[in-house]
C-alpha cells in the first residue's frame, strides 16, 4: 500500500480575559502552559483521512463541525473523514457557537467563547495541514500497545445507597475521606498506543486512556494539565515523532479517588501518565500494514422530555440563576435546536489491520469503552471520546434511573444508549446481535 502521513501542530492558547470551560470556570487570568491542537493526515487510503486532538474543553454542535470543515478543506477531503476529539481539560476553551450567539444578547450572562480567536484557530489549522501536506512521510507499518495505568482513574459514581441511588459525586480532585476510600469502581486500566512508522522509524504515536484530564483546576490558570504535560514530556523524549493523546469514555471517570486537588499533585499525576505511555510504547512492533478501512455512522438522539424552549430561554435571563447556569441553559437551546434542524452526531472508526481508533462523540461513561472492546475481543480497540460535545454527558440508558451529577446534566433520553452502541457495532463491522 502507497501510503503517506502529514503530521501537524498549532496553538490554539487563548488570550487572558477569554472564558474557560464555556464560562463554567474562571475565565483565563494568567497563562500556566501552551494549548496546542495535533493531528495528521493520512494519505493513500481512498479520500484522505485526518485526525486530530485539541487542548480544549468541548467543541460543540456547529463548532465541531466548523474545525472538521476547515481541516476538510485543507485536506481536500469531505468532512465525514475527519475526527476532531477535545482532550477536555477545564482550563481550556469550550465552544458552541450557537450557544455564543444565543447569550451575546444578554449583558449578565457569562460569555461562551470570543468568536474572533474561534476563526484564528481555524485558520491556524488550515496554515498548519498546507505546511504539513509539503513535508508527507511514506506509512509502511504500524505498532500497537498497551500499558495499565496506576493510580490514576477512578469511577465517580461508587457512593450508593441500597437501592442503587447515587448519593456522592467523587470529581476530579476529592477532598472527602469518606469518598476516597471507596473502591476504585469500574474503570478501563489500560492507556492504549498506536505508532506508525516508516521502515523501522516511528513517526507519531497516538496515546488513548480513559480519565478527567482534571488535577486542579478553575482558578483562571490557563493549561493543558497533567494530560498535555505528560503528552508534552514524551514529545521532547522523541522530536521526530508526533505525540497525539485522546481522553477516552470518561464521562465517570475521574482522578478522585487519588486527587486532592493540591498543585503538588499535578506533577506526580504528569509522571504517572508519562511512565505507562513509555511503558506501552516498549511493546510497539512494525508490521506491515495490508487493510485499512474508514466507516462512519449518524444517530439522531432524543432530547430530554425536561428540556424546554421556553423555560430554559426564562432560565437564561432569570437574574436570581446562578450565572453559569444560564450559559449551561444556552448549551441546551443549542442543542434543541440543533436537533430540531436535524444535523446528526457522527461516529467514525480507522481500521488497520486488525487495530481500530474508534471516534465517539461528548462525554461518554466507559461503559461504552468496554463494549466496543467486548465486540471485537481479538482485536485491538483504541477510543477516542469527546467529539462532537453536543449532548454533553452521555450515560447508559441502566444508569439513568440511578440519578447523579452525570445523569442530571445528560441532553439525550436514555435511547441515546441503544443508538449510540448500534453505531459503535456499525462502525466496528460487528453483526447485529453479535459480541
Amino acid at each position: 500500500m502507497n501510503l503517506h502521513l502529514a503530521s501537524f501542530q498549532f496553538d490554539v492558547t487563548p488570550p487572558l480575559g477569554h472564558p474557560l470551560c464555556g464560562g463554567w470556570e474562571a475565565p483565563a487570568i494568567t497563562m500556566g502552559d501552551p494549548l496546542e491542537a495535533v493531528g495528521f493526515v493520512l494519505l493513500g487510503a481512498g479520500e484522505p483521512i485526518v485526525i486530530c486532538a485539541v487542548d480544549w474543553t468541548g467543541l460543540l454542535n456547529e463548532a465541531h463541525f466548523a474545525w472538521r470543515q476547515a481541516l476538510a478543506d485543507a485536506a481536500d477531503t469531505d468532512p465525514d473523514r475527519v475526527a476532531v476529539h477535545c482532550v477536555h481539560q477545564h482550563d481550556t476553551p469550550m465552544v458552541c457557537l450557537e450557544a455564543q450567539r444565543i447569550v451575546q444578547g444578554w449583558p449578565d450572562v457569562s460569555p461562551i467563547a470570543d468568536l474572533g480567536f474561534f476563526q484564528e484557530c481555524l485558520d491556524r489549522a488550515a496554515g498548519a495541514v498546507d505546511r504539513a501536506l509539503k513535508q508527507t512521510r511514506p506509512i509502511t507499518g504500524i505498532g500497537i500497545g498497551q500499558a495499565q495505568v496506576r493510580q490514576i482513574a477512578s469511577n465517580r459514581r461508587v457512593a450508593r445507597d441500597e437501592h442503587g441511588q447515587v448519593t456522592g459525586h467523587r470529581r476530579s480532585f476529592c477532598n472527602d475521606s469518606t469518598l476516597r476510600a471507596l473502591p476504585e469502581g469500574l474503570v478501563d486500566p489500560w492507556l492504549k498506543t498506536v505508532g506508525f512508522y516508516d521502515g523501522p522509524t516511528k513517526i507519531a504515536a497516538c496515546h488513548y486512556y480513559a480519565t478527567h484530564p482534571q488535577s486542579h483546576y478553575g482558578q483562571g490558570q490557563i493549561s493543558s494539565d497533567f494530560v498535555g504535560l505528560a503528552r508534552r514530556r514524551r514529545q521532547q523524549d522523541e522530536p521526530d515523532c508526533r505525540h497525539l493523546y485522546f481522553t477516552g469514555c470518561a464521562g465517570n471517570i475521574s482522578a478522585g479517588k487519588y486527587n486532592d486537588g493540591s498543585v503538588a499533585m499535578r506533577p506526580v499525576l504528569v509522571d504517572r501518565l508519562y511512565q505507562a505511555i513509555v511503558q506501552s510504547e516498549q511493546d510497539l512492533r512494525p508490521v506491515e500494514i495490508d487493510r485499512i478501512t474508514w466507516k462512519t455512522a449518524d444517530l439522531y438522539p432524543l432530547p430530554r422530555d425536561t428540556l424546554r424552549i421556553d423555560s430554559l430561554e426564562n432560565r437564561i435571563t432569570d437574574p436570581d440563576v446562578p450565572i453559569y447556569y444560564g450559559g449551561q441553559a444556552a448549551f441546551m437551546l443549542a442543542w434543541l435546536r440543533r436537533l430540531q434542524d436535524e444535523k446528526p452526531i457522527t461516529i467514525s472508526a480507522l481500521q488497520i489491520n486488525d487495530a481500530y481508533l474508534l471516534h465517539l462523540p461528548a462525554e461518554c461513561f466507559v461503559q461504552y469503552q468496554l463494549r466496543a472492546q467486548q465486540m471485537r475481543p481479538d482485536d485491538f480497540i483504541a477510543v477516542a471520546a469527546y467529539g462532537d460535545g453536543g449532548p454533553w454527558y452521555v450515560p447508559v440508558k441502566e444508569e439513568y434511573p440511578y440519578g447523579g451529577y452525570e445523569v442530571s446534566v445528560a441532553f439525550c433520553d436514555p435511547q441515546i444508549d441503544d443508538l449510540l452502541t448500534a453505531s459503535i457495532r456499525e462502525t466496528l463491522g460487528v453483526q447485529s446481535g453479535h459480541q
